[in-house]
């Protein structure tokens, strides 16, 4: 009998970022329950401290945050670990910074509020886009 019985072989390592702590330990709480092994970070600080104790497969980053902007932040992800897929998430009225983080390197992005299924599917899609280039 292995330990890996007990763990599910492709458990997605997720961070979330962003400033409003309620929206994340929530958001945490739901992904957790769906199978994801998730990180919490409250500011774009914390997410680069989190990265440099843990490995991550996919990043969900606030695009505004109150200590660094979102395309600060991912641009320091993408230096620390080229192959991480970070989804960018905005606000209405946003989407032409959103698409700066595409530029930027980001997977894609998703405006806020968006359904948790929506945010799952991208999630899961970022995590078989990693696999497939790590192994590929």
């Amino acid at each position: 009998m292995s330990d890996s019985e007990n763990v599910p072989a492709d458990r997605i390592q997720l961070l979330l970022v962003d400033d409003e702590e309620g929206y994340v330990n929530v958001l945490a709480n739901r992904l957790g329950k769906r199978g994801m092994d998730v990180g919490k970070a409250y500011s774009g600080t914390e997410a680069l401290q989190a990265l440099r104790s843990r490995d991550f497969d996919v990043v969900v980053l606030d695009l505004k945050m109150e200590d660094m902007d979102g395309i600060e932040v991912l641009q320091v992800l993408k230096q620390l670990d080229k192959t991480m897929e970070v989804i960018m998430l905005t606000g209405h009225g946003s989407q032409a910074a959103a698409r700066a983080g595409l530029e930027h390197g980001a997977y894609d992005y998703l405006t806020k509020p968006c359904e948790l299924d929506e945010l799952l599917g991208k999630i899961r899609e970022a995590y078989e886009h990693r696999k497939n280039r790590i192994e590929g």
